[in-house]
């Protein structure tokens, strides 16, 4: 029986890594405001998907100060480069 290989994309950088660099780049200049759903479309994510890496970054992440600003309608994330 013959199986189907799918190519392998370990250089890929994995969603994680991809949201902390566009989060390091915005940040850079200083701290900036976001709701997922606004950068979305700019980092191949779903606004959910945002939002359930973002607790994971704000627990791991040593070069970003993560911290949930607002509720109204939708989280607002306020990002700092450490």
């Amino acid at each position: 029986m013959s199986s189907i290989l799918q190519p392998s994309n370990d250089d890929a950088p994995s969603k994680e890594e991809r949201l902390k660099a566009y989060l390091r780049g915005k940040a850079e200049d200083g701290e900036m405001y976001f709701k997922s759903k606004f950068i979305a479309d700019e980092v191949g994510l779903s606004p959910k998907e945002i939002g359930a890496l973002m607790v994971k970054i704000r627990d791991s992440a040593t070069d970003l100060e993560v911290e949930k600003w607002s509720y109204t309608s939708a989280t607002t994330w306020r990002v700092e480069v450490a």
